[in-house]
């Protein structure tokens, strides 16, 4: 079995940038959580497969992370590593209309260069944060688009090493879900088809969704967004409310005054302020409309 320290002289032997006790609050949009043992940020799908190669062969335990944005890091950290795929940055048009990406491409850059190349189908994406990567592995979507209406196909790297590329089927997307959190694959890069548009329209339908986003979504604090999933025939942030949770806090974390489907950090909340809160929203929900709530966001330790 191997050991970190021999993992770093692997690291170092491939040129991947690493990272030591590296705090895990600049890297989660909810800016809470510990310190990771070890944060590696590879800039290719080659290092990846080593990366992986080595932690498969010599048990060593790995955690990937996009862009942060759909995740908790305990207070007390991560004992292991950390794989940051935002180094997987590629972005290029293949033809007319596919459009081909890294895994850490932030869904924001992604928008932007289908507007460019005058391409719909993605527009629903305009506002949603994190990456191309933690997109699809939780198909992220709002305002009645999602990634699995887009996606073509995935390439990823299995945990002993080998690269592989799926189809769109093969991902199996379903609501804010997919194979990739069942089987621990990591996804390096992603092919979308979209459709011809016209760039005006496109234009005005994107700023139409950030529009609303900004007059009903508390932007203007961390958080992972949408707290909890959607219960079926319901609205998590109208049971919320229902329930008499809108602004409700424990230390520094609150249910959002402006939408109460969203925990917002209000500045100095600790992962256990907000995970207390969840579960207190979880049971009052549950004891007073008897739906359970399930959480969207995942909790990394």
């Amino acid at each position: 079995m191997g050991n970190q320290q021999e993992l770093i002289q692997h690291l170092e032997q491939s040129g991947c940038t690493y990272w030591e006790n590296e705090s895990m609050k600049e890297h989660i949009s909810f800016k809470v959580g510990g310190t990771a043992d070890l944060f590696l940020k590879p800039t290719d799908s080659e290092q990846c497969a080593a990366i992986l190669t080595y932690c498969h062969e010599n048990e060593l335990p790995l955690l990937y992370l996009g862009g942060g944005s759909n995740v908790i890091v305990h207070d007390f950290g991560i004992r292991g590593t950390v794989l940051c795929t935002n180094g997987l940055n590629d972005l290029e048009l293949l033809d007319g209309c596919r459009i081909r990406c890294g895994a850490g491409v932030k869904l924001s850059r992604l928008c932007a260069f289908a507007l460019e190349h005058s391409l719909s189908g993605l527009e629903f994406a305009w506002g949603i944060p994190g990456t191309t990567g933690g997109a699809v592995y939780m198909n992220a979507g709002a305002y009645d688009g999602c990634i699995k209406d887009v996606l073509e196909s995935c390439e990823h790297i299995t945990p002993d090493g080998q690269r592989q590329t799926v189809t769109a089927a093969d991902v199996k997307l379903g609501y804010r879900t997919s194979i990739y959190q069942k089987n621990n694959n990591l996804i390096t890069s992603v092919i979308f088809q979209l459709n011809p548009g016209v760039y005006e329209m496109i234009r005005e339908k994107m700023d139409d969704l950030m529009n609303r986003r900004r007059e009903k979504q508390p932007l203007e604090y961390p958080s992972a967004g949408s707290t909890f999933k959607r219960p079926e025939g319901y609205f998590a942030g109208a049971l919320i409310e229902q329930s008499g949770l809108k602004g409700a806090t424990i230390g520094g974390a609150q249910v959002s005054e402006k939408h109460a489907g969203f925990i917002i950090n209000k500045g100095d909340a600790t992962a256990s302020d907000i995970l207390r809160l969840i579960d207190k929203v979880k049971q009052e929900v549950f004891d007073k409309t008897g739906v359970h709530l399930e959480c969207e966001v995942r909790v990394l330790k």
